[in-house]
């Protein structure tokens, strides 16, 4: 059992000691291994207090009201948007921020959205989550277009070859769920798709936590991750060019999106440039959950200068160890945070109970990349380790200790 978090103490101080990594995820039991970041991180004590406080201090509607707690409210959100394009280096003037549900929401929503008069065809890659992959499929159904599988290097790199992106829509990710292996030559390909004229977005899902900065600068037309994965509570985002808007024919409307509306049109509330947002952001928001995303920005930063090489170094140790036994197949040559491999003659599913019993949170299965771990790879099921700044160095202990003990 887990110690109850007490919400209604004060906030609290910043933990001099990082390295004993425990203020923060104070509330994980100290038997309890936590490895499945790549799904959704621990969120900080700071980040669940900062929810909580909106729910009890100013819990209201975003752009809708006029009374103090909707404009405390207007005012952190719009600090969380220009905070993400801040830790990505790009210009309020180009880029805009939606929020919605999750990165498979965001890539679904613009590909229902962008004018199929802009698209010849669908471009995606071999090792995608089932996000893009499965929605790129659908749109060259919906459509009747050509779609492309696109095979990437070890290193992640896309291999473009001799392809055409004219009038094409490129999904791909900058870092896969599976080893973390990352798009070596992401902005190479952002600058070969546009100088075709093409449109192209990145699902930027694992890479936003641990190495946002391969994103930074980078011009692509949109692009998606999960706030749930950056320590945040469950929340979707898209960073979006503004260039992008007139490509769009918009069929998903509703409160939220208008200024004004009569028996048969209406008037978009993004024609104003400071509400270009509100394209993608029908109904009511999950204000509290883009407040406490702001903060859990906030705590990446800081948490990350000094964590990260701590965060390296627990990779590179259950990296080596694994690697080191006869039986175990990792997938990827490079160490990375998010780790999956399997044991030859172990059915990796009663291998991830196992672990269970032992108190290791672990994934099996393929992570939703059935195509690339189990048609291309042939890989049997496998068990995913995908650690993060909640990761102690007990952790690790415990993780070498309960493997050779199975």
């Amino acid at each position: 059992m887990t110690a109850r978090i007490n919400l209604g103490q004060a906030r609290l101080a910043p933990n001099p000691c990082y390295n004993c990594n425990m203020a923060d995820f104070d509330y994980l039991d100290e038997k309890t291994v936590y490895l499945d970041a790549a799904c959704q991180s621990l969120r900080p004590r700071l980040v669940v207090e900062t929810l909580h406080k909106y729910y009890y201090e100013h819990n209201s509607c975003g752009e809708r009201v006029k009374y103090p707690w909707g404009e405390k409210t207007d005012v952190l959100v719009e600090d969380a948007r220009k905070k993400v394009l801040k830790l990505l280096k790009l210009k309020g003037k180009d880029y805009f921020v939606s929020f919605t549900l999750n990165t498979t929401y965001g890539v679904n929503l613009l590909l229902n959205e962008i004018d199929q008069k802009c698209v010849q065809k669908v471009v995606t890659s071999e090792i995608e989550h089932n996000s893009p992959f499965l929605a790129t499929m659908a749109m060259s159904q919906r459509l009747g277009i050509p779609r492309v599988v696109l095979k990437r290097a070890e290193d992640g790199s896309l291999l473009m070859e001799d392809e055409d992106f004219v009038g094409a829509v490129v999904v791909i990710n900058c870092a896969a769920n599976f080893d973390g292996r990352r798009c070596a030559n992401l902005k190479e390909v952002v600058k070969r798709v546009h100088k075709d004229g093409g449109i192209i977005i990145i699902d930027a899902a694992q890479a936003m936590a641990h190495y946002h900065e391969i994103l930074e600068k980078t011009e692509a037309d949109a692009i998606c991750f999960s706030a749930h994965k950056m320590y945040a509570p469950s929340l979707g985002v898209m960073v979006v060019r503004r260039d992008l808007v007139p490509k769009l024919k918009l069929s998903f409307i509703g409160g939220g999106m208008v200024d004004d509306v009569f028996s048969d049109h209406y008037l978009l509330s993004a024609e104003k440039k400071e509400l270009t947002h509100t394209i993608f952001e029908a109904g009511l928001q999950a204000w509290g959950e883009i407040v406490a995303f702001g903060e859990a920005i906030d705590w990446l930063e800081k948490r990350s200068k000094v964590e990260k090489k701590r965060l390296l170094e627990y990779t590179a140790e259950l990296d080596e160890f694994l690697r080191g036994k006869e039986k175990v197949r990792m997938v990827g040559n490079e160490p990375n945070p998010t780790m999956s491999f399997y044991v030859e003659g172990m059915d990796s599913h009663l291998l991830g109970a196992a672990l269970g019993k032992e108190g290791i949170m672990a994934r099996t299965g393929y992570f939703c990349a059935h195509y690339y771990l189990d048609k291309v790879c042939k890989y049997p099921p496998l068990v995913r380790f995908s650690l993060s700044y909640a990761t102690r160095e007990s952790d690790i202990a415990r993780v070498k200790k309960a493997l050779a003990k199975i």
